[in-house]
């Protein structure tokens, strides 16, 4: 078999959208990534710092969806070091990864070099479209050695997709490499007629430089060192100085940066030290995710597959930090806002007023390979979009821009009523537009997350019943933002439509046998009766009838639903279970955080702490506390730690943000800007909290410290400091 069919298997066998799978032919698990990202470009290597060629490999650099670099990696005497150790900094700034030297054959009139003497040390970031090495090399023998220390790479200018699995009757051409004395020039002239192209350049001038390798003749002395600086540059612009100007210069602003980044939202620490590493960590992955666009700050979905913007994954992104960094969802909500469809273009699923799905800027999406080039295929966005707009001036007070994306939020009303209703009975359906655009259009965009339950795929249109949360939510929010704007009428025809819609709702959705909501309605408006993590939305975006939420509640933490970990995205028993799927019986980060705030919203509070322990607990045994897109809905043991997904994005946004939005939960936080008051109604901590410390806790105009003591099955809360006439309430 070669090595393209069997890729070619591996996606067809992935439950993802055929042709847009992600293939499986290699575990991100067992191969330790080591991730790196800055704007519009991100690198992905192993442990040792390699990018190593092989069968689907996402190894490499990538830049805009295509990948500048496909190999690099690093030899002593022609033989690969051994990994002492590698790690990316807690603020993920950059990568550092401790070689030595194997055992090597005498050579050039020396013995035998016995290994664990030279000792390798690699520093790497990223930043404005390159990627910075230093490459720090000693000897520890108590004699002369010389040795041959080489870098070779290789840049392949494969778009993102085709890394992802996806097959190409024909691509462009590469260009005639260029070597000078000290640099590399390797180039792409794509199918879309661009050139893409990068540029490598090392300092000192290597011994031998070729097309695809660079080579140090080393000869040192005991306990002398030598250190080459390398730069790799994805848009292959003529660099302002060398490799070794760029990489100090660089590091000394990227740390920079992720200060300023950092500074932007409140702080938190606690008593348990396993839940302050992994909240920096959460609090890094979500600042190196951050690109800042015109609009504002806008947190990239996730590395390798998703790092572009996404408007679903934003928008929840957005809810869940808004309590702590609340200039995140103004960048969110006026970025959407300017990408915002006025047209009707059935090649990109767009109707007027609806918000984007994804953008991608590889040579597939320009030539209309893929449909991703500007993509408005999500039915949720649009009115998660409005959602967020409401909230987002419920935190902050912030009039004038809410007045200013008035008109993007009366267009995004006016597509839930005119195109995202396709049949006028009241709920938003979708069904795709393009042929080759996603058969499902909700977070859940697996070929077969949507099914009755014999197993039958259900046929659109569809009703998914989260959806119906978010527009009630929706029309919700665009009552009170035309209250504070002044429009009382359309406040209370807003109003009106979440009320009918909340009742239509009720009638369809809810099953009382299922002891919960279906998962959707058919285009025959038969109800696809399954147990599923959606349900739970329904709690989040306040349509569920308070009558209804035990049982809800409820069935989301039987033991065929809760893993222990977390609820699963589908309840074991279904037709279509399985711990291993994508979105049919996985444990998702981001779900949970949505579930748990719905819980506590209507007043179940132990479950939701029960999903917060549950998530701390999975958290303590991923590689570098970093939590991951999704991970296997297998039950929790004792003493095992979750199974991960093999292909799952980390970092990814959502689940990045995911603890902060459970701490929310818990703490039942919620603000009073008429008041300048936080609001914490019968807030508790979970167990493996004893203190809670918030500092910068933004309010109105000010900001306030809390310290938060557990107290058995409630907390007690204090203001240690405040700046500016604020304060909390304590509601019980």
């Amino acid at each position: 078999m070669s090595p393209s069919d069997a890729a070619a298997r591996a996606a067809a066998a992935d439950p993802q959208e055929p042709g847009y799978a992600i293939a499986a032919s290699a575990s991100q698990i067992e191969a330790m990534p080591r991730t790196l990202k800055h704007d519009e470009t991100f690198a992905v290597f192993d442990a040792h710092g390699d990018a190593v060629p092989g069968l689907a490999s996402n190894h490499g650099l990538f830049h805009r969806d295509t990948r500048h670099l496909s190999q690099f990696f690093l030899t002593i005497d022609g033989v690969r070091p051994l990994l002492l150790g590698s790690t990316v900094r807690d603020d993920n700034a950059t990568l550092s990864c401790d070689l030595t030297n194997p055992d090597l054959p005498a050579r050039n009139g020396e013995g035998e070099l016995a290994h664990d003497l030279i000792h390798l040390r690699r520093s790497r970031f990223l930043f404005r479209g390159a990627c910075h090495e230093c490459l720090s090399v000693r000897n520890f023998d108590g004699e002369t050695r010389t040795f041959e220390i080489g870098l070779f790479f290789d840049a392949d200018f494969v778009d993102l997709f085709e890394v992802r699995g996806s097959h190409r009757a024909k691509r462009g051409r590469m260009a005639a490499p260029v070597v000078g004395e000290s640099h590399v020039v390797l180039s792409y002239r794509g199918l879309d007629e661009h050139t893409r192209t990068t540029r490598l350049a090392f300092a000192p001038r290597p011994s031998v430089l070729r097309a695809d390798r660079a080579l140090y003749r080393l000869t040192l002395k005991p306990g002398e060192g030598f250190v080459i600086f390398a730069e790799i540059r994805c848009d292959g612009a003529e660099p302002e100085r060398d490799a070794r100007q760029a990489f100090r210069l660089g590091l000394k602003d990227i740390r920079a940066d992720m200060r300023i980044r950092t500074a932007r939202s409140a702080g938190v620490s606690s008593s348990n030290d396993h839940f302050n590493e992994g909240l920096r960590r959460a609090v890094s992955d979500l600042n190196v995710l951050i690109t800042d666009l015109p609009e504002g700050p806008y947190p990239y979905a996730g590395v390798p597959w998703f790092s572009t913007v996404f408007g679903r994954d934003a928008i929840i992104t957005a809810f869940e930090t808004l309590w702590l960094t609340p200039s995140l969802a103004r960048g969110v909500l006026l970025h959407l806002a300017a990408n915002q469809a006025t047209t009707f273009d059935p090649e990109a699923d767009a109707e007027p007023g609806k918000i984007l799905h994804e953008v991608r800027f590889g040579e597939m999406a320009e030539l209309g390979e893929v449909p991703f080039r500007r993509y408005y295929g999500s039915i949720d966005s649009t009115p998660l979009f409005v959602m967020l707009a409401g909230a987002y001036v419920e935190r902050t007070g912030d009039v004038e821009t809410v007045r200013m994306l008035w008109p993007a939020i009366e267009a995004a009303l006016g597509w839930m009523r005119e195109h995202g209703d396709r049949d006028g009975d009241g709920f938003i359906e979708y069904v795709r537009r393009r042929g080759d655009g996603l058969v499902n259009q909700g977070w859940k965009d697996s070929h077969d997350s949507i099914f009755h339950a014999d197993g039958r795929l259900a046929k659109g249109p569809i009703a998914l019943v989260e959806v119906q949360g978010y527009a009630y939510a929706a029309w919700n929010a665009a009552a009170a933002i035309a209250r504070v704007l002044g429009a009382p009428e359309a406040a209370e025809t807003y109003a009106a439509r979440a009320r009918d819609l909340r009742a239509a709702f009720d009638a369809a959705f809810f099953d009382p046998a299922l002891g919960t909501y279906v998962l959707a309605l058919d285009g025959d408006k038969a109800p696809c009766r399954v147990r599923t993590s959606n349900a739970g939305h329904a709690l989040f975006s306040g349509i569920a009838l308070p009558e209804r939420a035990e049982a809800v509640a409820a069935t989301l933490m039987n033991s065929s639903s809760f893993s222990g970990w977390g609820v699963r995205t589908l309840a074991a028993g279904e037709a279509r279970f399985n711990p291993m799927s994508y979105h049919n019986g996985s444990v998702w980060p981001h779900d949970n955080a949505v579930v748990a705030l719905g819980l506590a919203r209507y007043g179940f509070r132990a479950e939701a702490a029960r999903i917060f322990e549950g998530l701390f607990r999975a958290s303590v045994y991923f590689d570098l506390r970093r939590i991951p897109e999704l991970f296997c809905g297998f039950a929790r043991q004792r003493n095992r730690g979750p199974v991960g997904y093999p292909v799952a994005c980390a970092p990814q946004a959502w689940a990045a943000a995911a603890p902060l939005a459970l701490l929310q939960a818990s703490l039942g936080l919620s603000f009073d800007v008429a008041e300048r008051r936080a609001v914490f109604e019968r807030p508790m901590l979970p167990a493996f909290l004893d203190t809670l410390t918030l500092t910068g806790l933004s309010v109105a105009d000010g900001h306030i410290d809390v310290k938060v003591e557990r107290v058995k099955a409630s907390a007690a809360l204090s203001v240690i400091d405040r700046q500016g006439d604020v304060g909390i309430r304590v509601e019980s």
